[in-house]
Protein backbone atom coordinates (compact mmCIF):
# COMPACT_ATOMS: atom_id res chain seq x y z
CA UNK A 1 0.00 0.00 0.00
CA UNK A 2 2.77 2.42 0.65
CA UNK A 3 4.69 2.04 -2.56
CA UNK A 4 1.14 2.69 -4.05
CA UNK A 5 0.67 5.45 -2.46
CA UNK A 6 3.78 7.05 -2.59
CA UNK A 7 4.45 6.11 -6.61
CA UNK A 8 0.41 7.96 -6.85
CA UNK A 9 1.25 11.33 -5.02
CA UNK A 10 4.90 11.61 -6.97
CA UNK A 11 2.62 11.16 -10.43
CA UNK A 12 0.55 14.10 -8.91
CA UNK A 13 3.44 16.08 -7.51
CA UNK A 14 2.56 16.10 -3.95
CA UNK A 15 4.68 16.69 -0.73
CA UNK A 16 4.03 14.68 2.32
CA UNK A 17 4.94 10.97 3.71
CA UNK A 18 3.08 7.48 4.13
CA UNK A 19 3.72 4.74 7.05
CA UNK A 20 1.99 2.05 8.08
CA UNK A 21 0.68 1.72 11.84
CA UNK A 22 1.16 -0.45 14.20
CA UNK A 23 -2.77 -1.15 14.77
CA UNK A 24 -2.53 -2.12 10.20
CA UNK A 25 -4.00 1.30 9.65
CA UNK A 26 -1.51 3.31 7.14
CA UNK A 27 -1.46 6.99 7.62
CA UNK A 28 -0.64 9.62 5.38
CA UNK A 29 0.22 13.96 5.27
CA UNK A 30 0.07 15.05 1.97
CA UNK A 31 0.62 18.79 0.99
CA UNK A 32 -0.34 20.01 -2.58
CA UNK A 33 -3.67 22.24 -4.13
CA UNK A 34 -6.71 20.90 -3.07
CA UNK A 35 -8.23 20.10 -6.47
CA UNK A 36 -5.13 17.34 -6.95
CA UNK A 37 -5.34 16.03 -3.50
CA UNK A 38 -9.18 15.51 -3.98
CA UNK A 39 -8.12 13.79 -7.81
CA UNK A 40 -5.33 11.59 -6.03
CA UNK A 41 -7.97 10.31 -3.42
CA UNK A 42 -10.31 9.42 -6.14
CA UNK A 43 -7.65 7.99 -8.13
CA UNK A 44 -5.99 5.67 -5.28
CA UNK A 45 -9.61 4.57 -4.42
CA UNK A 46 -9.46 3.45 -8.17
CA UNK A 47 -5.53 2.12 -8.01
CA UNK A 48 -5.63 1.17 -4.54
CA UNK A 49 -5.20 -2.43 -2.86
CA UNK A 50 -8.39 -4.24 -2.71
CA UNK A 51 -7.95 -4.30 1.11
CA UNK A 52 -8.49 -1.04 1.16
CA UNK A 53 -11.66 -0.22 3.14
CA UNK A 54 -11.86 3.61 3.68
CA UNK A 55 -9.97 6.96 3.47
CA UNK A 56 -10.68 9.40 6.63
CA UNK A 57 -9.31 13.06 5.83
CA UNK A 58 -8.78 15.67 8.08
CA UNK A 59 -7.73 19.26 6.54
CA UNK A 60 -5.38 22.09 8.05
CA UNK A 61 -3.12 24.68 6.83
CA UNK A 62 0.20 23.16 5.08
CA UNK A 63 3.22 23.09 7.41
CA UNK A 64 5.59 23.79 4.23
CA UNK A 65 7.66 21.26 5.56
CA UNK A 66 8.12 18.77 2.61
CA UNK A 67 9.94 19.09 -0.52
CA UNK A 68 8.78 15.34 -1.76
CA UNK A 69 6.88 12.22 -1.01
CA UNK A 70 8.53 9.53 1.26
CA UNK A 71 7.61 6.28 2.67
CA UNK A 72 8.15 6.35 6.29
CA UNK A 73 9.55 3.01 8.26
Amino acid sequence: MRFTVRNLAEEFRLRGYVENRDDGRVCMVVEGEEETMRRFLEELRIRGPGHLYAIDTFQSEASGEFVNFLIRR
